[in-house]
């Protein structure tokens, strides 16, 4: 096991045979040596400094049926709303004046988004905020369409690949959404010229050591500049509603193994890490991520954007509190970067 770490660290390459070595028996690593290679790699790309990115959550609406998300299609639970492009510009202008640099615009694949629409709000953030950057996370589209936004000023595109094993994708998505049509979007993401992130769910039903496996696979080949992970949470209205959530135990391997696999990627300590325990983005930290993402959505919509159950609501996850966040950060050694967070292009 050592042997193939040592080789994942020299390399940042390992055959799809090998990872299934390592990952099939992950628990045996030496947890602390692992986080402590993480953190020394993090360290050496980015020293203490912790990027901090402006989530708003522009619309819950969504036209896909993904059985493991809370804002599917068929969920008749969810009270549905949509930001209008003023909304969003108010939640900028707060965060700005707090340090933010980076504004991610998440949502469901809402047809009421149109492209237009969503490149005049680009344009308006990019014209008001020119030296912040922006990112989108609105799903899957035809070229033209990420194409119309990156020309509009967006600088960077978040996509979970949630699964680069084709039967493992059929298992958590309806039959219209395929796995090539995913990572097709990702390689035209990265081909027009987006900083890209990808990602998937630890613990989502029916992960295995081979289809992650599968995952590093793609990851070390694809390159992403960004790394979504964090664990499956089970949400009480979707067919998923009783399977058991992902582990932090896991969750923590797996983004040590992603720092060591991708040097320089941005890798967030997620929300759904803080959600399932206390000190779970610290941890994740401490483990390689160098990146969180506070809520900057108004008050009311953050209830309603419920991709899993018992989403973290303590306070320091939301961009009002980021002194907070400041101190407990400040408390691992850590400090806040007040700027845009780019990607490293030097070697």
């Amino acid at each position: 096991m050592r042997d193939l770490l040592d080789k994942l660290c020299l390399q940042r390459w390992l055959s799809r045979e090998e990872w299934r070595t390592l990952l099939a028996r992950r628990y045996d690593l030496d947890r602390e040596a692992l986080f402590a290679r993480a953190l020394a790699e993090r360290r050496r790309w980015y020293g203490d400094q912790i990027y901090v990115r402006g989530l708003i959550e522009c619309s819950n609406i969504c036209r896909n049926n993904c059985l493991y998300c809370g804002i599917r299609r068929d969920n008749r639970h969810v009270s549905r709303y949509r930001l209008d492009r003023d909304t969003v510009l108010a939640c900028c202008e707060k965060g700005y004046g707090w340090g933010f640099r980076t504004f991610v615009l998440q949502g469901g694949e809402d047809p009421g988004l149109t492209p237009d629409r969503v490149a005049e709000t680009v344009a308006a953030i990019k014209a008001r905020w020119p030296d912040c950057a922006v990112t989108l996370s609105l799903g899957e589209f035809e070229r033209e369409v990420y194409q119309l936004w990156f020309d509009a000023g967006a600088d960077r595109y978040l996509l979970r690949h949630e699964t680069a094993d084709s039967v493992h994708y059929g298992k958590l998505h309806p039959p219209e959404l395929t796995l090539e049509h995913r990572l097709g979007c990702l390689r035209t993401l990265k081909d027009i010229g987006y900083q890209v992130g990808a990602g998937f769910m630890v613990g989502s039903p029916g992960q295995t050591a081979d289809t992650l496996a599968e995952d590093f696979c793609f990851l070390q080949d694809f390159q992403p500049h960004m790394m979504g992970l964090g664990p499956f949470i089970p949400q009480k209205d979707t067919p998923f509603a009783g399977e058991p959530a992902g582990t932090l135990e896991d969750t923590l391997i797996l983004l040590s193994l992603v720092r060591l696999t991708l040097p320089r990627v941005l890798l967030p300590a997620t929300t759904a890490l803080g959600t399932i325990h206390p000190q779970g983005r610290e941890l994740g930290i401490l483990a390689g991520a160098n990146v969180v993402m506070p809520n900057l959505s108004p008050p009311a919509a953050r209830d309603k954007y419920t991709l899993y159950d018992n989403k973290l609501r303590t306070g320091d996850e939301a961009a009002e509190h980021l002194a907070g966040l400041r101190k407990r950060l400040a408390a691992i050694g850590c400090t806040v970067a007040v700027h845009r967070g780019d990607f490293p292009n030097h070697q």
